[in-house]
């Protein structure tokens, strides 16, 4: 997320300071445009890989600074989360064998970082979003200490006006609130780069845009969030919405959002998208400037441009434009933000093969892809790729519906064959990994795809959490033995090391879907609520979800032989029979503690609080379930 040494642009006159070099900035990259000093008619690419630490739960491990100090290597660098890593590739020309150079070196780089996590007992996982995660997890005492993360989380959550909300609906709904931009964390992404010309920077932007939903569709991998079935590409709406600093406006206004796919096409050159940048989007950093772009100019020089790169790190288009200098050359490049992380790395290099060679094939098809298709298409194909992948539908260039799946084999697949031959790269890495796209689609079975079959074909044995283990514990297999996703095996329940490992804490185990009554709902309602669902308990909460109360089955039957109605012959109130006095636990007391609980104060259910909210609870036949387990366990192993 950008360099580190900096600091919030709080004051008006450190804003006004910082804005104008942002200016100058722009005047700058505007005469080096001008005056053709920017690098043209050469290619490169390279890549950025999101890893995930986990420890031997599967659950997300806060070790990074431990794993730096080890591994030691400047290719690795912290991340928004003290459970991520990240590493970055050299870049390469575009051409012959660098697709397998890529692939050679991020292996690399993992079997790395696989090392270092195991000398501490750790696990790295490559997942658009790790099945495991808790919102326990995104505490703020997780967020990598550094200013320009704190400086961010402040300003964004008090320009939010409160806690962030999460709204997401895809086979499940999710609906949660956070006091933090942590939810940020959780997207796990390989970010691929491709220089591009400023002649033909428009041309390639737009390209880039277009060639985002079919390749996004293929490449789906973020299908699960807390244990619901969302997006296929979750990682879409949830880095949206956790960045999303936007309140509910008032009136007919409109507010564009700081993570974005764009509103329109460009039209002439990259100084478009940095000016809308810097017109729309609030300066939120500042840092210290020692350059003068304008004087490093006047003598010859290349400015760094470093108020527009700390700026452009703050706005999160899906494809962003970047500036930078290699070997001494100002160039631009495209970076493509919306691959996720994993399912392994020839799926990832398959990935970034297949948005490379689209983009050669398309900007040589159409001159100008803009007036074959119209933006709102183009936007609204992308949206459809993150939340259906590959059962999208998607408006193409020639105005017809295309299922994603047949416009991959018929179209984009051997349009990007054609691009890849054309920038001469080498005949079996073309065959190579487009071949693992295809595969794919063919079956089916992207990395989206691969986790909700999974999840599918373990339904109705074991607790979500024992799923979301088993699915995290098998990625993390496959990814080792280098297979591509389209090959893998599907999870099965026992692959995270059995129930064990599933019923450490409360949150792993405790049940979320709530039937609840309010204290002015008639007694009656809760005794049809009993029979109904088979239940000995219904909890009481108000109207903000806070727990007041418990109705028993023992409470209903002191009612029997009364008259069932109060002084006013009205029906008697849930408020009139409930337990008031609750013993309550949180997400993360362990069951140990649970049990004990339990015991000393001789109740058989334990309402689950969190930020004073009920969110689930936990009852003695829960425990019973984990004493069944280890009985059979037990007995399993006096037979062997």
């Amino acid at each position: 997320m950008g360099t580190h040494d900096v600091r919030d642009a709080g004051s008006e006159q450190e804003r006004r300071r910082f804005l104008r070099a942002l200016l100058d900035d722009l005047e700058a990259l505007e005469r080096m445009l001008e005056a053709g000093t920017i690098e043209s008619g050469v290619r490169r690419i390279g890549a950025e890989q999101e890893l995930v630490i986990v420890n031997e739960h599967w659950k997300p491990a806060p070790v990074a600074e431990q794993l730096l100090e080890q591994i030691r290597d400047p290719h690795f660098t912290p991340e928004l989360a003290r459970f991520n890593l990240e590493f970055n590739l050299d870049p390469l020309p575009f051409g012959e064998r660098c697709l397998s150079e890529m692939e050679a070196q991020a292996s690399g780089l993992l079997a790395m970082a696989r090392q270092a996590a195991r000398e501490s007992g750790h696990e790295i996982v490559m997942a658009g979003i790790l099945p495991t995660y808790n919102k326990t997890d995104l505490v703020l005492e997780n967020m990598w200490p550094s200013p320009r993360y704190a400086a961010l989380n402040e300003l964004l959550t008090a320009w939010r006006g409160g806690s962030w909300e999460l709204a997401i609906s895809g086979a499940d709904e999710l609906r949660m609130r956070h006091d933090s931009i942590m939810f940020e964390a959780c997207n796990t992404s390989f970010q691929v780069h491709f220089q591009v010309g400023p002649d033909e920077f428009a041309r390639m932007y737009n390209t880039a845009q277009v060639a985002a939903a079919p390749v996004l569709a293929a490449a789906a991998n973020s299908p699960l969030f807390f244990g619901k079935r969302l997006w296929h590409e979750t990682r879409i709406a949830l880095f949206q919405q956790s960045l999303d600093t936007r309140q509910a406006p008032t009136h007919r206004r409109e507010h564009v959002s700081r993570v974005d796919f764009g509103r329109n096409w460009i039209t002439s050159s990259v100084l478009e998208i940095f000016q809308e940048d810097v017109a729309r989007f609030r300066v939120l950093l500042a840092g210290d400037i020692d350059e003068d772009p304008l004087a490093v100019l006047e003598a010859g020089g290349v400015p760094r441009l470093q108020a527009l790169a700390l700026h452009n790190g703050t706005v999160y288009r899906w494809n962003r434009a970047c500036y930078g200098i290699s070997n001494g050359r100002p160039h631009l490049r495209i970076e493509n933000r919306m691959l996720p992380s994993g399912p392994s790395i020839a799926d990832e290099i398959a990935n970034a093969a297949l948005w490379f060679g689209t983009l050669n094939a398309l900007l040589e098809e159409f001159d100008a892809i803009d007036h074959v298709m119209d933006f709102a298409d183009c936007r609204g194909n992308f949206f459809a790729a993150a939340r259906r992948g590959l059962q999208a539908q998607f408006t193409w260039t020639d105005g017809k519906t295309w299922p994603a799946g047949q416009l991959l084999l018929e179209a984009i697949i051997p349009a990007a064959r054609r691009g890849l031959e054309a920038a001469g790269i080498d005949p079996d890495d073309v065959e190579r990994y487009l071949d693992i796209v295809e595969r794919r689609v063919r079956r089916e079975r992207n990395g989206a795809r691969w986790q909700l079959d999974s999840l599918s074909a373990m339904a109705g044995r074991g607790t979500t959490a024992e799923r979301m283990h088993a699915i995290t514990a098998a990625m993390c297999h496959n990814q080792e033995e280098g297979i591509p996703v389209a090959s893998w095996p599907l999870a099965e329940l026992g692959q995270a090391g059995g129930w064990r490992q599933n019923y450490l804490k409360v949150e792993q185990f405790m049940e979320t879907d709530i039937i609840s009554v309010a204290p002015e709902d008639p007694v009656e309602l809760v005794a049809r609520l009993m029979v109904w669902n088979r239940a000995r308990h219904v909890l009481v909460e108000d109207g903000e979800n806070r727990p007041v109360g418990i109705v028993s089955q023992r409470r209903l039957l002191q009612l029997v032989g009364r008259t069932g109605t109060s002084e006013d012959d009205g029906p008697v109130p849930v408020s009139k029979i409930m337990h008031t006095e609750l013993i309550t636990v949180e997400p993360d007391t362990t069951a140990v503690d649970a049990i004990d609980l339990m015991h000393r104060h001789g109740v058989s259910i334990l309402p689950v609080i969190q930020d004073g909210r009920l969110v689930g609870y936990v009852t003695e036949h829960t425990f019973l379930d984990i004493a069944r387990e280890l009985l059979l366990e037990h007995l399993a192993n006096a037979e062997d």
